[in-house]
């Protein structure tokens, strides 16, 4: 579905939500809690990731545990390119599933990340990274570290630095033809300056909501609406939410620019 703008022409930009979960996932192993119990298909989160997708272009943001499956339910053909947000497992580890993607290319595989991500892919898919990785088929990444503001397919990608426990971590502002543009910042505790500048007047925020508590990485409930209110975007929607979140309970609590994004949901600009 398209939650926001009419659509007159898929020529501008589309982001799918492929994931909208915390790191463990929504229903949680061995949990019996109503949200992990709930039928409310919006309760079930695969781990956090965008597909970002344009007249030209397929782009993932975050390769993580959930992606084979991921792929299927959106019926991702190809991919163009991957953009890491940082290292952690939730969001590198599906990153032999990218095979499907790479056996018609003759071109290594795009993937954008800050230094401390590459780093880490680079340890976890050593042999994907070295010089006898020489088969057809195989992943060939194309590594590129991004230092600013980098065009992609037509889309200009602004890297947004937050904090995220001591892990080097980015979100991404997506802007096409200067026109509409989407913030997308999964896990986060607190925004740069820098970061706030440029998600001001956005017309879609998607920021990290991991549950009402307090937690020393994640932004809870009363944190992601505190960054809404001085970001100020045509609209907002929380991600990267736990079990904790039922998600029809809190949304018809939370005010009219902001929801809870869900798996699947889809957004025009």
């Amino acid at each position: 579905m398209s939650d926001l703008f009419p659509v007159d022409t898929f020529s501008r930009l589309r982001v799918t939500f492929l994931g909208t979960g915390t790191s463990t996932g929504v229903p949680v192993i061995g949990c019996d809690c109503a949200v992990c119990r709930s039928s409310d298909p919006r309760n079930q989160r695969f781990r956090s990731s965008l597909w970002v997708q344009t007249e030209r272009a397929s782009i993932l943001v975050d390769a993580g545990p959930d992606l084979r499956m991921q792929a299927l339910r959106a019926k991702i053909k190809n991919v163009d390119a991957v953009i890491y947000t940082h290292g952690h497992m939730d969001h590198v580890v599906g990153f032999d599933e990218l095979r499907a993607y790479c056996w018609n290319r003759d071109t290594p595989l795009p993937m954008y990340a800050n230094q401390g991500c590459m780093d880490q892919l680079r340890t976890m898919f050593a042999w994907a990274f070295a010089d006898t990785n020489i088969y057809r088929g195989y992943i060939k990444p194309g590594p590129v570290i991004f230092d600013g503001s980098f065009l992609l397919e037509g889309i200009q990608v602004t890297p947004l630095p937050v904090l995220h426990g001591n892990v080097e971590t980015h979100g991404f502002l997506f802007r096409k033809n200067g026109h509409r543009s989407i913030a997308y910042i999964s896990d986060v505790k607190r925004l740069s300056r820098e970061a706030m500048d440029a998600i001001h007047g956005c017309d879609v925020l998607v920021v990290d909501a991991l549950h009402h508590r307090s937690h020393p990485t994640h932004m809870n409930v009363n944190e992601a609406l505190e960054v809404i209110e001085q970001a100020q975007p045509k609209l907002a929607y929380f991600t990267h939410c736990s079990h904790e979140i039922d998600h029809a309970q809190l949304e018809k609590i939370l005010p009219a620019p902001v929801r809870i994004a869900y798996d699947t949901l889809t957004i025009d600009l």
